[in-house]
C-alpha cells in the first residue's frame, strides 16, 4: 500500500513507540494524526507540528475522543492506517504476604490495564475501521491496515504481570477474528509483539542503565534492548505490504522472559 499521501493515526504517538511510529510514517509521506492523552498535549502538538501533522487529545476508552481522532485523520487525507501504541503496565503479585484478603491484587486496577490495553485497542479498531471502510478501494479492494500493540508478555508473563499479560493476550486473541471480519472492506490487522525496547518508560541515570543491563540477559541476539525505531520499521512494514495480514509478530531478538 502506497503510503504517500495518506492520513494515519498513532494512539500513544506523543511518546516512546508510538512516536518513533508517527516519525517514520511521515517519513513515507503520511498525514499522522498524534492521538495520546492531555497531559501529552505539549509533546505531541511539537511532535505532530515537526511531521506536519496534528495532534488530537485522545483517550483509547473515550468514544467521542476517538472519533474526533478519526475525523482529524479524515480532513488530511483518506485515513488507510491506525496504529495502536497506547497502553501502560502496573506489575503485583496476585495475593499478598499476610494471607489477608484486603492485600491480595487490587480488582479495580486488573480492570484499568484491561480496559486501557485491550477494550481502548479494540474501541480504536472498531471506529478507525468504520472510517477506513468508506474509503475509495485501491489494487486488490485494500481500503486500510491496522497495526496493534501487545508484548512478549502474552506469551511469556512474569511474575506480578497477571493484568498486563492478560490485556496483551487479548490484543493477541483479537488479531485473527477482526482480520477474517474486516477482509470484507479490504482493511488487514496486524499485531506486534515487542520485547525489552529501550524507551523513556525505563528512566534515565546510572540505575536505569544497570536495570536495562539485567533485562537483556535473556535476549538471544543481538544482545542488547531493542529500539523504538526498529518497532517502528516492522509497524510501517506490516501497513504498507499488502500481503501482510492476520500475523502476530514478535520483535524482541529472539527473547524469551524468565519468571522474574
Amino acid at each position: 500500500m502506497e503510503l504517500n499521501g495518506i492520513s494515519a493515526i498513532v494512539t500513544g504517538g506523543a511518546s516512546g513507540l508510538g512516536a518513533a511510529t508517527a516519525t517514520a510514517l511521515a517519513g513515507r509521506g503520511a498525514k499522522v494524526v498524534i492521538a495520546d492523552l492531555d497531559r501529552q498535549q505539549e509533546k505531541g502538538e511539537a511532535l505532530a507540528k515537526q511531521l506536519g501533522g496534528v495532534f488530537a487529545p485522545t483517550d483509547v476508552t473515550d468514544t467521542d475522543q476517538v472519533i474526533a481522532a478519526v475525523e482529524a485523520a479524515k480532513e488530511m487525507g483518506p485515513l488507510r492506517a491506525l496504529v495502536t501504541a497506547a497502553g501502560f503496565g502496573w506489575a503485583t503479585r496476585t495475593i499478598g504476604r499476610d494471607g489477608q484478603y484486603a492485600s491480595a491484587h487490587d480488582l479495580g486496577m486488573f480492570q484499568k490495564v484491561i480496559e486501557v490495553n485491550l477494550v481502548g485497542t479494540f474501541n480504536c479498531i472498531r471506529l478507525a475501521a468504520t472510517a477506513m471502510s468508506q474509503t475509495e478501494p485501491l489494487a486488490d479492494g485494500e481500503r486500510g491496515a491496522i497495526v496493534t500493540v501487545a508484548s512478549v508478555a502474552a506469551f511469556d508473563g512474569q511474575i506480578g504481570q497477571a493484568s498486563y499479560s492478560a490485556s496483551k493476550g487479548g490484543v493477541v486473541g483479537i488479531t485473527l477474528p477482526i482480520a477474517r471480519d474486516l477482509s470484507a472492506v479490504g482493511v488487514r490487522v496486524n499485531c506486534i509483539a515487542p520485547g525489552l525496547i529501550d524507551t523513556p518508560i525505563y528512566g534515565e541515570g546510572e540505575a536505569s542503565e544497570q536495570f536495562k543491563e539485567k533485562l537483556k540477559r535473556d535476549v538471544l541476539f543481538p544482545k542488547r534492548l531493542g529500539t523504538a525505531d526498529e518497532f517502528a520499521g516492522m509497524a510501517v512494514e506490516l501497513v504498507a505490504n499488502s500481503y501482510m495480514n492476520a500475523e502476530v509478530i514478535r520483535v524482541d531478538g529472539g527473547v524469551r522472559m524468565q519468571p522474574k
